[in-house]
């Protein structure tokens, strides 16, 4: 019995014959690239011969396919190591087979995916260099065409002047650098109360409400007339009227500068680099249809591309050398010499951050003239809101001329603004 139970359980715990292990995948790509762009050749929902004759004939794939493909595509390193494997192609992993069947069939299927894909995006890059452009143009017309704009800048180069402590009576300055603009509110009265930037735009205020009354009833165009304004017994009444009529007007300035501020948002170097871009990527096709040979529908769509997108650069080319010579034009007309920012379009970013802080100021105005109340006594008036006449330190010459900080000595000199 022992013989035989023992026999018996000799044959149970002998071990079974294994099977034979089935070989594993081959990688060639990174085991998570090769994975992920597996699963996205099964959402293209197109099959790999169509893909192939796609890229035969140069057609058959949309835009979104082509992205796809473009972006899943193995790069150079990769490409080369695919066409080069001389193993059992069986055992590869499915984007792999993939690729390595498409690189067998047509050995510049990359380079076609390339190229197919610059087409395809290639209207959308020219659109936006156009629109930034446009953008561009209609900025430096803007800055040219406002009246007002250059009123205020008047009104800064007069203050300027009078603080400069430099200037002399009869001997005014004609111009100053425009880079001053954003320093303005950084110099306060000796009081505190306000700033040069909220004097200036009160001023300007104050002028434009006065002649918006005018033109509303010009029978009384001699009780408001300019000798009149600056007497000390000036009505209040019209002062908080000329304010309530002057502020939706300098308030409202900088909405006539959409472009402006979307062109202080653009990156001239990135714009410009989307241009040379272009142009290399089409000197690549050039070359790939000259080896390709000019045989074959792939060839010919892309020959016709070509010749319509070497127009289209000539044409873009012609306009970027037009409007940025009218950015210089007007960065000359406010601004006599070179910025010192090499971005050549430093002027908007300026004008686009000085109309933020003169809406800022219009905000803090209008605060103060709904703190006046009707029928009050002209002082008690005038003491809710700021008045007319402010002293100021001197400025140095630089101020005007340079981003140069105020000295200790400037700080105790000090000059009346009215």
């Amino acid at each position: 019995m022992e013989a035989l139970f023992g026999s018996v359980a000799t044959n149970r715990k002998s071990p079974r014959p294994e099977k034979a292990s089935t070989p594993s995948e081959i990688f060639i790509l990174d085991p998570l690239k090769s994975q992920s762009t597996a699963v996205l050749l099964k959402s293209l929902g197109v099959t790999s011969k169509e893909i192939t004759n796609a890229l035969i004939e140069g057609r058959g794939l949309n835009t979104d396919a082509i992205e796809k493909l473009a972006k899943a595509a193995p790069n150079q390193q990769e490409a080369s190591q695919l066409g080069a494997f001389n193993g059992d192609p069986t055992r590869l992993a499915e984007a792999e087979s993939f690729f390595y069947n498409l690189i067998k069939t047509l050995p510049s299927a990359i380079t076609r995916l390339n190229v197919m894909l610059f087409r395809t995006t290639f209207d959308s890059k020219v659109l936006q260099v156009k629109e930034s452009l446009q953008s561009i143009e209609s900025a430096s017309k803007e800055l040219r065409a406002s009246g007002l704009f250059l009123k205020l800048l008047e009104a800064v180069l007069k203050s300027g002047d009078r603080l400069s402590s430099s200037t002399s009576r009869g001997n005014s300055q004609k111009a100053f650098n425009i880079t001053a603009l954003n320093k303005l509110s950084d110099v306060k009265s000796y009081d505190g109360k306000t700033t040069l930037l909220h004097f200036v735009v009160q001023e300007i205020t104050r002028s434009e409400g006065k002649r918006c009354l005018l033109n509303k009833n010009r029978s009384l165009s001699q009780s408001f007339s300019e000798s009149d304004s600056d007497s000390s017994v000036m009505n209040a009444d019209a002062e908080r009227d000329y304010m309530t009529l002057g502020l939706p007007i300098v308030g409202g300035l900088s909405s006539e500068f959409s472009n402006v501020k979307k062109a202080a948002t653009l990156d001239h170097d990135a714009l410009f680099q989307t241009l040379s871009s272009l142009a290399a990527q089409m000197s690549e096709v050039q070359a790939m249809l000259v080896q390709c040979g000019a045989e074959g529908k792939f060839a010919q769509k892309m020959q016709g591309f070509l010749e319509t997108a070497e127009y289209e650069m000539k044409l873009i080319q012609e306009e970027q050398t037009r409007v940025m010579e009218l950015v210089k034009e007007t960065t000359d007309y406010y601004y006599a010499g070179s910025l010192r920012d090499t971005n050549p379009l430093y002027l908007f970013v300026i004008a686009s951050d000085f109309l933020t802080l003169v809406d800022q100021a219009c905000v803090e105005i209008a605060r103060n003239v709904q703190k006046r109340k009707p029928g009050s006594s002209f002082a008690e008036r005038t003491s809710t809101a700021s008045p007319r006449v402010f002293k100021f330190p001197k400025l140095p010459a630089s101020f005007m001329a340079d981003t140069s900080q105020n000295s200790s000595s400037d700080k105790e000199k000090s000059t009346q603004v009215r």
